[in-house]
């Protein structure tokens, strides 16, 4: 296959270099960066034209606006998983009138998401929900607990995979439902301290929260068909963004192990062109994918290639600062305040690598049973 991109391309990435140089400032808060994207028509480039504010862009200047971005170092994004999860579901599922409602703010950056899938008994076996939802007049009231929410705690909404039919299990009886945040006394969001000291995952509680009939996407008792759909959009372009900041880790790995010598040990060389290499490989196989090859189970041999490659990765990165790892970063000095580096925050982050967005095993269970045709796995055998 022929992955290289046409004129037209580098002429789209010399303009969104040029933007991104011009208007990425690190000391933005999120909100209102969000809010520049979207008045220069950054947000939703791979929607189609439909006077949602966004421009269009074709697949592979998709793909060099999500490399230039991460190659910037602009801020981190928190308008994403509206963007790129729930409107392309809205465009797929959604009623012309939710498209008009909920996709222009997306991209504007005036409205921010938040997804309520994952539960304490419902992680990777997203079918196990049990949060209700229960009609009431003109809409729903929602009562349960979703954790894990990534950015909950800035959203305006959030998605949510709840079970309107009393009784039903698995994937039946789950609809999808659009949720405002804004409902103080019947949605509580608590934070959840990470290892790395951060809280961008929370735990939400929802306790008679209000949902309107007219937001339930694909119809009541749909919400499982919608919810697959939605999580076939998750790993699409924005994993090749992914892999360059995959890179710059790497790359910062790479220097350490010059830095502290330990590049002179072959095994620690050896380790460093496997990591390049695989990265490589799946850079390839990413825009093979993009391509149109999407074989049954590709999206789950591509997260057990990232995600374990992730991980070593940062074990790679304790292991090339040596005993200095376990004590500071590197400039540490008894008089400064304690705070982890870049790459002890690569390490303890990347330990949640095999478990997020769909844990090692589920992937596994998933190419045996749907690609390799092995018999299912018994449900409830420990």
């Amino acid at each position: 296959m022929d992955f290289a991109f046409t004129a037209e391309d580098e002429v789209f990435r010399t303009e969104a270099r040029a933007w991104l140089s011009e208007h990425a400032d690190p000391v933005l808060d999120r909100r209102s960066w969000e809010r520049a994207l979207g008045k220069a028509g950054w947000i939703g480039i791979g929607w189609p034209e439909g006077g949602y504010g966004n421009r269009s862009a074709t697949l592979t200047q998709q793909v060099v606006w999500a490399e230039e971005y991460a190659r910037s170092g602009a801020p981190a994004r928190s308008g994403h998983i509206g963007e790129k999860l729930l409107a392309p579901t809205l465009l797929a599922h959604g009623t012309s009138d939710q498209k008009a409602r909920f996709l222009p703010p997306i991209a504007a950056g005036d409205e921010l998401w938040c997804q309520g899938y994952s539960e304490p008994g419902a992680g990777s076996d997203l079918a196990g929900v049990r949060t209700a939802a229960v009609r009431d007049g003109a809409g729903y009231r929602i009562s349960g607990q979703k954790i894990w929410t990534s950015l909950a705690h800035e959203a305006d909404w959030c998605f949510v995979l709840a079970r309107t039919e009393p009784g039903s299990r698995r994937h039946h009886g789950l609809t999808f439902l659009l949720v405002p945040m804004d409902q103080p006394g019947r949605i509580e969001v608590r934070p959840i301290r990470q290892l790395t000291g951060t809280s961008d995952f929370n735990e939400v509680f929802f306790d008679g929260a209000r949902a309107r009939v007219e937001h339930v996407v694909g119809g009541e008792g749909g919400g499982w068909k919608v919810a697959m759909s939605l999580l076939g959009f998750e790993r699409g372009v924005s994993t090749l963004a992914q892999q360059i900041g995959f890179a710059q880790e790497l790359g910062r790995v790479v220097r350490a192990a010059v830095k502290t010598g330990a590049v002179a040990d072959p095994l620690v060389r050896e380790r460093l062109v496997r990591q390049w290499a695989e990265l490589r490989t799946m850079r390839w196989n990413a825009l093979r994918t993009l391509g149109g090859c999407q074989d049954a189970g590709a999206s789950s041999v591509a997260k057990l290639l990232w995600g374990g490659w992730h991980q070593r990765l940062g074990e790679l990165a304790m292991q090339v600062r040596g005993a200095a790892a376990g004590v500071g970063p590197v400039d540490w000095s008894p008089t400064a305040p304690y705070e982890l580096d870049s790459l002890q925050q690569l390490f303890l982050f990347s330990r949640a690598d095999t478990i997020y967005g769909g844990s090692d095993q589920v992937q596994r269970t998933i190419i045996a049973e749907r690609v390799l045709g092995l018999p299912r796995e018994p449900k409830g055998v420990f």
